[in-house]
């Protein structure tokens, strides 16, 4: 029988793997390499650094990260090591367009400033990024789209250069991997030379890495106002975050943008598939045994009385956005208590995306929700 080593946190895979494994669940901060001598399998999220120091001279033969992020993963070590590593691209994609575009709808709601005709600037254009991107579209804002791997390979047609973005762009959101070197570095790619080429002194929002943006020079950036605004959902450092930073930033979050319960539902079957089929155990295994999250208790979201009342076209699609998914809830735990960043991820409460709610809604909006994915009723 196999034998696989888990992160207790990753959800709705307890009991699949039991009937072909021995399954140990350990927190992912403190899985050591005394635990994997004589493990197969290694199932991880990002919290377990998989390493040469963690894996050399081990049985692990296969890692499955069930995250969007493979940069803790040593790629090189694992690839010259023979130990096969998969990750999960795209699962929580629509969990962050979800965090985005809550995001700039609570922005507008507190501004009264609508998002109609305004221009969003999207670096990185993968995944998540295309979702964000379509998204904004949608709430009628003007796009940008930075992806200097993807202009190479596609043309620049469909591309805008970072510095056009920086002159031009009301929001600017990160979607990048965290490359450390190369021509596509994006170590601290928001520095200080970024933030002093603004000229529209945007809203900086980064939900991809920590480690994109140097936070000393955004620090930096606001206290001079080069920037109308920030918000942070991952962090230099964390879990021990920068409080003079958090108390300067408009939103707030304990790296939880990708923590919708489909993206966490999505990124574990990914990671069971994968491992399925590297092990040969397809013949075995069911996938109706692959697990769901519940729905929402409150899964209708009637919008009528607002319309009747008067709401703008912003608040009705504010209020349709934050029932399913409110950013200053999270915003509001992370500053009552930034010393439980890491609590605050590994007991964060269901949410759903979008298309788990039904909406009760006036013509004047349901083009738009059903656009966003919403049941409009």
């Amino acid at each position: 029988m196999l034998k696989i080593v888990a992160d207790d946190k990753i959800p709705f895979l307890k009991g699949i793997l039991e009937p072909f494994a021995q399954v140990v669940y350990l927190p992912g901060g403190k899985i050591t390499r005394a635990e994997l001598l004589d493990a197969d399998a290694l199932l991880t999220r990002t919290r377990t650094k998989c390493t040469a120091e963690l894996l050399e001279g081990t049985a692990v033969k296969f890692i499955a990260s069930a995250t969007i992020g493979f940069d803790h993963i040593d790629t090189k070590f694992c690839d010259a090591a023979g130990i096969r590593w998969t990750n999960a691209p795209g699962c929580n994609s629509e969990s962050v367009a979800q965090y985005i575009t809550s995001l700039l709808l609570n922005q507008a709601h507190r501004t009264g400033q609508p998002l109609e005709g305004r221009t969003l600037g999207v670096i990185g254009v993968g995944n998540v990024g295309s979702k964000v991107a379509r998204n904004a579209q949608t709430l009628g804002m003007r796009v940008l789209l930075n992806d200097p791997p993807r202009a190479r390979r596609e043309g620049q047609a469909d591309f805008t250069g970072i510095e056009e973005i920086c002159r031009q762009a009301d929001f600017i959101t990160c979607h990048v991997p965290l490359n450390s070197e190369g021509a596509d570095k994006t170590f601290h790619y928001a520095d200080e030379a970024f933030f002093s080429q603004l000229e529209q002194r945007p809203f900086f929002i980064n939900s991809s890495r920590g480690e994109v943006c140097d936070n000393s020079a955004l620090k930096q950036a606001l206290k001079e106002r080069k920037l109308s605004g920030a918000a942070l959902d991952v962090w230099e450092n964390e879990p021990d975050i920068d409080l003079e930073l958090l108390g300067l930033l408009d939103f707030a979050t304990p790296h939880i943008a990708g923590y919708s319960a489909d993206g966490k539902a999505n990124g574990t079957a990914m990671s069971i598939l994968a491992l399925v089929k590297f092990f040969g155990l397809e013949k075995e295994f069911d996938p109706a045994v692959l697990q769901r999250p519940p729905l929402p208790e409150q899964r209708t979201v009637d919008l009528m009385p607002y319309f009747k009342a008067g709401a703008s076209r912003t608040d009705l699609l504010y209020r349709a956005v934050t029932a399913s998914y409110d950013i200053v809830s999270d915003d509001r735990r992370l500053r009552s208590a930034p010393a439980e960043f890491e609590k605050q991820r590994g007991s964060y409460p269901l949410r759903r995306e979008f298309d788990s709610y039904r909406i009760l809604a006036p013509e004047t909006v349901s083009n738009i929700l059903r656009r966003l994915r919403f049941e409009v009723m």
